[in-house]
């Protein structure tokens, strides 16, 4: 049992250093949670670590009164236990009087922790809660508390976010000022390269990085999963990360792991996708068996991550460009899908049980690229009955007119921002 001196001086010293009046940059989706603030329900975050999670905290205490706080990541709560929370709630009343909100960082870390917030929860306050682990979360209040919480993935910042940190401010007819568009396009070269990590943006240093990659490694996977074969997840990252926006089977990751069952390397990837740092991508296809028995395609959680995995040490801006819109699909909630037929088409939205949307990323639309493009375009257009499709590339703007279809070609910095405004 942890005492309560201890938990007086981790309370009084996070108290302490919360600086309500620090510029940071507004998260695109801070008004979205303030709408179910006066809610009942348990607000969750979740995301990578570092991705700007406790500063969305601290945007959401300037917004409301009466609040209490505590980061379990402090390691003088290693010993926390399920039956400390009652001592828990005594110091932060003792600290910040009687509240009604409160805000639990990274309680993943704590056994058990749903009991608490369910009784909280019963008693009429709000919890909004952070952690860095998608199966967690949704696993243990899947069973505690059905139906009774709201949850939002955070993601790095967006290009929006990105350039408000740049202290850039933009307007939709931006695009049609040269200088204004020259302008954005060297920007979103950068955000292409160096993502939308926060720290990372500030302070350009790529030790940073590779502190947090490894911190996900070994305390979100190595240490959580109680995996043996170290080695063998590394490799695993770097081939993922390599291969970022390609397709991957389980069994062809087994034969270059030289390992003898395939099961392993499924399980190593649901931990990577539990911990936000990869994702993967089902093809559409109106067969569970074959969408199971498919390929997945792999994405990354940020382009920083290339700076300390992966095997190639050269950007490659095509698949950035590729990555960013992915995360940018996942950001606004999306269903997303592969297709694949004859040919590929990138991406394909769902909304409920029909197909609304078909989009294809390149970095430049060329002779050499054109007629792949657009023909998996076309393909995924016609199996769905789509009129419109759009290709999303890094500056090309364009309308074409084919076999009765209309192709939008949009710079995807564009249609980001769009989006956004």
């Amino acid at each position: 049992m942890i005492s309560k001196d201890i938990l007086r001086q981790v309370i009084n010293k996070q108290k302490k250093e919360i600086n309500l009046k620090s510029e940071t940059v507004k998260r695109d989706v801070l008004e979205e949670i303030l709408q179910w603030i006066n809610d009942s329900r348990v607000i969750i975050l979740t995301g990578v670590r570092r991705c700007g999670k406790s500063t969305l905290l601290k945007q959401l205490m300037e917004q409301t009164t009466q609040w209490s706080y505590i980061n379990f990541e402090d390691e003088r709560l290693l010993d926390f236990k399920a039956q400390d929370f009652e001592i828990l709630n005594e110091v932060l009343i003792e600290v910040y009087g009687t509240t009604k909100i409160y805000f639990f960082d990274e309680i993943q870390n704590i056994d058990k922790f749903e009991t608490f917030v369910r009784r909280l929860q019963d008693e009429g306050k709000k919890i909004i809660i952070t952690g860095s682990n998608a199966s967690l979360l949704s696993k243990e209040f899947g069973t505690r508390l059905t139906g009774r919480y709201k949850s939002f993935e955070i993601y790095p910042f967006s290009f929006s976010e990105y350039l408000k940190f740049k202290g850039v401010k933009t307007a939709k007819e931006d695009w049609y000022n040269i200088n204004k568009k020259v302008e954005l396009l060297k920007l979103f070269e950068e955000y292409l390269i160096n993502g939308g990590l926060p720290e990372y943006i500030k302070n350009k240093d790529n030790d940073y990085v590779r502190t947090m990659f490894e911190n996900i490694l070994y305390k979100d996977i190595i240490t959580r999963y109680s995996i043996k074969r170290e080695k063998i997840l590394k490799e695993l990252v770097n081939i993922l990360a390599t291969n970022a926006t390609s397709q991957i089977t389980y069994n062809s990751l087994k034969n270059t792991l030289n390992l003898s069952n395939a099961i392993t390397v499924k399980e190593y990837i649901s931990y990577l996708n539990n911990s936000y740092l990869f994702f993967e991508l089902s093809k559409i296809s109106y067969s569970i068996k074959e969408q199971l028995a498919s390929p997945k395609k792999i994405y990354l959680v940020d382009s920083a991550f290339h700076q300390v995995c992966g095997l190639t040490f050269t950007p490659n801006k095509g698949r950035n460009l590729e990555n960013i819109a992915f995360i940018e699909l996942k950001r606004k909630g999306n269903d997303i899908y592969y297709y694949a037929d004859k040919n590929e088409c990138d991406f394909v939205i769902k909304n409920g049980t029909k197909i609304t949307s078909a989009i294809q990323v390149c970095y430049a639309l060329e002779e050499s690229n054109k007629e792949r493009e657009i023909n998996g375009l076309i393909d995924a257009m016609n199996t769905f009955n789509l009129d419109e499709g759009i290709i999303l590339t890094f500056e090309q703007t364009d309308k074409l007119k084919i076999s009765g279809k209309n192709i939008k070609i949009i710079p995807l910095l564009k249609w980001a921002l769009e989006e956004n405004q």
